[in-house]
């Protein structure tokens, strides 16, 4: 919904903005505004105080996937139409990886979604077209994931067509990588049983560089991402042999 993504456009310009003002901008009337923050609220993306809307913290997966909200939620629509009805696939942590998760139990029938992520668990429970299998491992609070030596374990026996993570940067060089070495332990794991890895992330974390290499090596892999990513970007992704798709 555009409103909607103008709504959280607003939010993270100015993090905290009155109902009623918020409904003036956008030109519809105070009810219509609270349907759309109401949503947004169970969703937890926002949260509400006297009158007020604001923005989650941007250090929990609920305040991220406000930021660029539109952007991710085209990533994760276009990056859909790579699955089918019937499908099993895996999906890791992250704002773009949650979206695209929401996406899919919306679009998709007979659907099963393997995660390491009890966020995305959460944020499609209810869904009845999709079965959800939620590996196990060492819970990280913030982000809501489960890492480690037993997630391995859970993935023996499974395989799939495609995994779809999110990066926290990208240098030619190193390739995609992650803040946290035990993230980047289970992306690792989770991609040894796929056939396919499919990168989904907006274009703005091409110019950050992260400490730990994801290591794609020898993979098959694919970026989705927005129209705004760089040419040299580009190149080098080509020179690696990645697929790129924007939108």
């Amino acid at each position: 919904m555009k409103r909607e993504g103008r709504i959280l456009e607003l939010l993270t310009e100015r993090k905290r903005i009155e109902v009623a003002r918020l409904a003036e901008e956008l030109g519809v009337s105070q009810v219509t505004v609270r349907k759309d923050l109401n949503d947004l609220e169970r969703r937890g993306i926002i949260s509400r105080e006297h009158g007020y809307a604001m923005l989650r913290s941007a250090d929990d997966v609920e305040g991220r996937l406000a930021y660029h909200y539109e952007e991710k939620r085209k990533i994760a629509g276009r990056a859909a139409e790579c699955v089918s009805d019937g499908d099993v696939v895996m999906v890791e942590s992250g704002s773009c990886c949650a979206l695209l998760a929401a996406e899919l139990a919306e679009t998709k029938k007979d659907l099963t979604i393997i995660t390491n992520s009890a966020f995305i668990a959460g944020y499609i429970r209810g869904k009845s077209n999709v079965q959800i299998i939620l590996l196990g491992g060492i819970y990280q609070q913030d982000s809501q994931v489960m890492v480690g030596p037993m997630l391995e374990q859970c993935m023996k026996g499974l395989y799939v067509d495609v995994l779809f993570v999110g990066a926290d940067g990208y240098s030619p060089r190193a390739g995609f990588s992650s803040r946290d070495h035990m993230r980047a332990q289970a992306v690792h794991d989770m991609a040894a049983h796929a056939g396919r890895v499919a990168v989904v992330t907006e274009s703005e974390k091409f110019a950050r560089r992260s400490t730990v290499p994801l290591d794609f090596n020898g993979l098959d892999c694919m970026v989705v991402t927005d129209a705004s990513v760089g040419m040299e970007v580009a190149g080098s992704l080509a020179d690696a042999g990645i697929t790129l798709i924007t939108v």
